[in-house]
């Protein structure tokens, strides 16, 4: 059964393009359904697996308190993988076939106000080459709804001057995105003053590397490095717990919806593949309007 996964991820790799994330979370589904069945001698190969054998792991799953988006993860990669093997003549049937995903609770993004926002980005000290560097970090982020995973392999070479970015998300799509005058300043700022005194710690055996956001030893800054530093300014500044690095990506694109942007160029901006995605940021804006109508109109309750 492991052989089939491992066949399976490294078509979802490279025919595929997906992210190193994507595949680690496929992978952990898998592995966990497999080491089920063979746990309980439900199966010993896919082809062995029957619907009750899913609705068995389904239901240990519940009962485990999974979170329903876990559970629908989890389902999700197993008809991808049955898919897969359908596809190569490996399996006469499909079990996932008739079971139902649970139903998920729609919620909205999370998102910071304006003031929020103000305070996030003059958080950050921006007399040390650290705070620089964070400064100039939560402006990009805030400026291009960048995900952490694109922030972190952003280069210093394409980084400096620049108005806009060429950035490949997900499934290698490219797209471009755009840098205000804030960010830019914030951006050349630490190229200037605070990157080169990071990029000096770098240890001699290190190889060399163009990346544009560091870590305090001169190596390039990880994506969890990334939300650990957001995380960190937002406590401070705006005591937002369990907000992370993606609520400005969800920010930024509320505030362009709520300042008249439209759908299509907010869903360009974020690379999102379709539109229905994008959607929910309107959803966020209405929302956005009755809290402020119940606040002020005198007579809205």
């Amino acid at each position: 059964m492991h052989t089939s996964i491992d066949a399976f991820l490294t078509e979802l790799r490279q025919a595929r393009g997906a992210s190193d994330a994507t595949v680690r979370a496929y992978a952990d589904d898998l592995q966990q359904f497999a080491g089920f069945v063979r746990q309980h001698h439900l199966a010993d190969s896919w082809a062995e697996v029957k619907p009750q054998h899913l609705r068995r792991f389904l239901a240990d799953l519940h009962a485990r308190r999974y979170a329903r988006a876990s559970v629908a993860r989890k389902l999700s990669a197993i008809r991808a993988l049955y898919r897969y093997l359908s596809r190569r003549g490996q399996v006469a049937g499909d079990p996932t076939v008739g079971i139902s995903a649970p139903r998920l609770q729609r919620r909205l993004p999370k998102f910071l106000y304006p003031s929020d926002v103000e305070k996030l980005l003059a958080a950050p000290d921006a007399s040390t080459p650290l705070g620089l560097r964070d400064r100039a970090l939560l402006e990009t982020l805030y400026a291009t709804g960048l995900r952490v995973s694109e922030l972190a392999g952003l280069t210093a070479t394409q980084a400096r001057g620049a108005a806009e970015l060429r950035v490949i998300g997900k499934r290698g799509k490219q797209r471009i995105v755009l840098l205000g005058r804030p960010a830019q300043e914030a951006v050349a700022r630490y190229l200037k003053e605070g990157r080169p005194h990071l990029y000096a710690k770098r240890a001699e055996q290190q190889e060399e590397h163009d990346l544009l956001f560091l870590n305090s030893r001169g190596g390039p800054l990880s994506a969890r490095s990334v939300r650990r530093v957001v995380h960190k300014h937002l406590l401070a500044a705006c005591a937002q717990h369990g907000i992370g690095p993606h609520a400005l990506r969800h920010t930024f694109a509320t505030h362009l919806l709520e300042n008249g942007a439209d759908l299509r160029t907010v869903q360009e901006l974020l690379g999102h593949a379709s539109l229905s995605t994008t959607q929910i940021y309107t959803h966020v804006t209405r929302a956005r309007l009755r809290e402020v109508y119940d606040q002020a109109h005198p007579r809205a309750r």
